[in-house]
């Protein structure tokens, strides 16, 4: 396979170094086990399913303990020694691979605890970035109403739900342009909760690429039942219906 076809060019960038405090667990949330497999062999899974050509960089805690090599499928891959945070994590990475990676090559950024992600929207977002001059992230339209609280736990205000977007990812962006957000945000102190508000800092727009509401991430304890639902259902989803083969040679 050639060096500049399309794959080979694409990064994908997995932070995995959390601790997972908010689930309460004896063991970080990626490794928490989801229909009789750990969550981070999901996600992996479900990532070399739609670019089983990228490179991978899986950025884990220094003491990692619990990493099984053998979950990881992808035949590229190096390890990153995680951050304090997740954006700490992120730039350490793209320092690893910056010996290799091309300032426009695509890196996408998937959080180890959204193992429910479609292939179909990984594809889709991946081929609408092509086309687009910034990047951007799957995200879903906000369907709730949303309150603001005082600061006491009672509600300051009733927020219009109309333009709000929840961010997931992946998220996409070009690698020099990525580095350069996360490396100016890091020197101006901010805080940054994911890769396209770092990218907005620079003064960019991300693309907002609508994805499917089960891509969810495991937070908090009762997300990791609901994980293993939304992965029964997508086989279901994806199961031929009884007859199809039948129907489809007559």
């Amino acid at each position: 396979m050639s060096e500049r076809t399309l794959d080979a060019r694409l990064w994908l960038v997995v932070p995995a170094a959390g601790q997972g405090r908010r689930m309460g667990a004896e063991l970080p949330k990626q490794y928490l086990t989801l229909a009789d497999r750990p969550v981070m062999a999901h996600t992996l899974a479900r990532l070399h399913r739609a670019f089983p050509a990228a490179r991978l960089c899986l950025c884990l805690a220094p003491d990692d303990a619990h990493f099984d090599p053998a979950w990881v499928p992808f035949a590229r891959w190096r390890r990153s020694d995680g951050g304090d945070e997740r954006a700490d994590s992120v730039r350490q990475a793209l320092a690893q691979i910056a010996d290799e990676a091309h300032d426009n090559d695509w890196v996408l950024v998937h959080d180890v605890a959204r193992p429910c992600v479609s292939i179909d929207d990984l594809a889709r977002l991946y081929q609408i970035l092509q086309q687009d001059a910034v990047g951007g992230l799957l995200a879903a339209p906000a369907a709730d109403t949303m309150k603001r609280d005082d600061g006491e736990g009672r509600v300051a205000a009733t927020e219009s739900r109309l333009g709000l977007w929840h961010a997931q990812t992946p998220q996409g962006f070009r690698y020099g342009l990525l580095r350069r957000a996360l490396d100016e945000a890091a020197r101006r102190g901010l805080t940054i909760t994911d890769e396209a508000s770092a990218v907005e800092e620079l003064g960019f727009s991300p693309r907002l690429v609508p994805g499917r509401r089960d891509n969810i991430k495991i937070t908090h304890p009762e997300d990791l039942a609901l994980a293993g639902h939304v992965l029964a259902a997508q086989r279901a989803e994806a199961a031929p219906s009884p007859g199809s083969a039948h129907e489809e040679n007559s």
